[in-house]
């Protein structure tokens, strides 16, 4: 497989569709995406297009995490740099209401 060399600002534009395609990722059980409710922690991408998304969940318990990580996969399929996926869930920091956007809270009610 050839790797490309892809530039920082093109690395940028890439994460940022990256980011974008992720806003598609409707959290099932709050009806609001991934990336407004602050799961999204960290995007990684390599010149050979591995991707690596680490992410939290509203809970560690959460049952969605198979789904979500289903639907994610799915989603970075928008994105044709992306070669391969790799979800890795981080409990640490914490979520929190705080991670949401102001888009969010006010779609949840939550001041």
């Amino acid at each position: 497989m050839s790797e490309n060399t892809w530039t920082p600002e093109e690395v940028e534009q890439i994460k940022d569709r990256i980011l974008t395609a992720l806003e598609s990722v409707i959290d099932p059980e709050l009806g609001v995406d991934i990336v407004n409710l602050g799961l999204i922690y960290e995007i990684g991408f390599e010149d050979n297009g591995h991707t690596e998304i680490k992410m939290t969940l509203t809970t560690m318990g959460c049952p969605l995490a198979d789904i979500l990580t289903e639907q994610i996969h799915d989603a970075l399929k928008e994105v044709p740099e992306v070669t391969e996926v790799d979800v890795k869930l981080v409990w640490y920091p914490a979520w929190s209401v705080d991670k949401m956007s102001r888009y969010a809270r006010i779609a949840l009610g939550i001041r």
